[in-house]
């Protein structure tokens, strides 16, 4: 039986598989930062109701299974984790007292797919995500 989420005149189960990159693609993500974003991006999303169920963290970008209620739409739950992440980011480790320069931590964009009956499937693939793109530049390389 599948595990069936509710709200007060609702039953849902709503998971996506979303994945967003910081500016440029640069790699970013590592050392303090990524252990900041870790805690950071599961508190805004328990914000919203939410709950990230596997994520990873990757240099240069971020995968995640995400739980969503039927009552927000993607666009903005994924806009205000990435949002509110880029300000804490910008307090915490460029000594910025407010985010008002214009300046983004995040790319515009962010792709994603339900997750549907496939969801140990693709909890699976953000576990081994390393190795995917480890296996991927080699094909890539031709090694």
């Amino acid at each position: 039986m599948r595990d069936y989420q509710r709200l007060t005149h609702t039953t849902w189960d709503c998971k996506y598989h979303v994945v967003f990159i910081p500016k440029k693609r640069k790699k970013m993500i590592f050392g303090a930062i990524r252990k900041h974003l870790g805690k950071v991006l599961h508190d805004l999303a328990e914000q919203k109701g939410c709950h990230i169920l596997e994520g990873h963290l990757m240099p240069d970008h971020i995968h995640m299974c995400i739980s969503i209620p039927p009552k927000y739409s993607v666009s903005h739950v994924i806009g205000y984790i990435k949002g509110k992440s880029a300000i804490s980011i910008a307090r915490r480790f460029m000594g910025k007292a407010r985010n008002f320069t214009g300046e983004n931590f995040w790319a515009q964009g962010y792709f994603v797919s339900t997750v549907g009956l496939d969801e140990e499937m693709v909890r699976e693939y953000i576990r081994n995500q390393e190795k995917e793109d480890e296996h991927y530049d080699q094909l890539k390389l031709g090694i």
